[in-house]
């Protein structure tokens, strides 16, 4: 597999996994420190990039059963010494030519590849460098004998190179790489702002639009999946010779009834929830007020999806509608604040909040 394609692959699925891990990471953040941190959260979408590039580089592509050779082996250590001195001899003294050796090349590669690992090691979960290291190299350890044993014995014989020489390089890099991280100040990765996570914050636009991209994620998420799963069924399940309903608006459907027993149970949406927001007082008595709250957001997204045709454009126009409202009014109250006038407000005030 040329290597482009690689890095393309570990980005998309490192993606699809931020994406898929993006709800619970909200919750998470604001039950373990009471907000979210954009640099942390980008620093976490990194991370799972990086933890596709690792699988992707040192294990795909696999073979088909019957296409591969065994590799060799290499189990001298220090044997990329040998290899140095090999370069040095070729690059004739010339310092250009040695660094752009293969061999010189594939070292600094291998050192380089687990730099990442070492420096997420310690400024996202806050381990010291020695533990980073030994970190890095208990997983380069793992690596290497997935591919001497044929990822554990689904092959009869490794397809890759086993090399001892990349444990230690792998090692170096995990080693370089947290001592990087010193650098790094404190404030720009803490989780949190240094008070308990129980305590109220501020209720802000830009927390009220994290809630409403919850929202929308989270809705989507589930209704492709759903989607996804009702098509599946179709195909290798459903013996039906009959016309049989679009899986896309099946799961919409299922989606939005899943929303609506939420938010009229718990008057809050699942973005709500996640942030920690709650539209409290207002005239209208609390099933009006918790019906309006559902219609007025991811609730009345989700019915427009059920029109047919037209539903997915008039969706996302409710969408751009309810961003431009959230942004202009107070706190980004928004549609839901407008129609019931009802106060947007820190579900931990006053010993409220989950």
């Amino acid at each position: 597999m040329d290597f482009t394609l690689q890095a393309m692959l570990a980005i998309l699925a490192g993606l699809v996994v931020s994406v898929a891990l993006f709800v619970p990471f909200v919750f998470i953040s604001y039950r373990t420190h009471g907000h979210m941190s954009l640099r942390r959260g980008a620093l976490w979408a990194a991370a799972a990039i990086y933890g596709w590039a690792i699988w992707t580089y040192t294990l795909l592509p696999l073979p088909d059963p019957g296409s591969y050779t065994c590799a060799r082996r290499n189990l001298n250590p220090l044997e990329f010494l040998d290899d140095l001195n090999g370069a040095w001899a070729r690059s004739a003294g010339q310092w250009r030519t040695f660094v752009t050796d293969f061999a010189v090349l594939q070292l600094a590669l291998n050192v380089l590849l687990f730099m990442p690992l070492g420096f997420f090691t310690r400024v996202l979960w806050r381990r010291g460098v020695i533990e980073a290291t030994f970190f890095g190299m208990a997983l380069s350890t793992f690596v290497e004998f997935t591919q001497l044993t044929g990822v554990w014995g689904i092959y009869d014989c490794a397809y890759r190179v086993f090399d001892v020489d990349d444990i230690l390089t792998n090692t170096t890099g995990a080693l370089l790489g947290s001592l990087v991280a010193l650098l790094v100040p404190r404030r720009w990765t803490a989780g949190g702002d240094g008070s308990p996570a129980h305590l109220p914050r501020p209720v802000t636009r830009r927390r009220r639009l994290l809630a409403m991209l919850t929202d929308w994620m989270a809705f989507e998420i589930v209704s492709v999946g759903a989607a996804v799963a009702i098509q599946a069924w179709y195909v290798y399940i459903n013996d039906s010779q009959g016309p049989q309903p679009r899986a896309d608006q099946l799961a919409a459907a299922g989606t939005a009834a899943l929303t609506a027993v939420i938010v009229l149970t718990t008057g809050r949406t699942l973005g709500d929830l996640a942030v920690q927001l709650e539209y409290r007082g207002g005239p209208l008595p609390t099933a009006l007020r918790r019906l309006a709250r559902l219609l007025a957001g991811v609730g009345g997204y989700g019915l427009l999806q059920l029109i047919p045709d037209a539903g997915p454009a008039l969706a996302g126009l409710f969408a751009v509608i309810a961003v431009v409202v959230a942004l202009a009014t107070t706190a980004g109250s928004g549609l839901p604040g407008a129609l019931t006038r009802a106060q947007l407000t820190d579900a931990r005030q006053d010993g409220g909040g989950a």
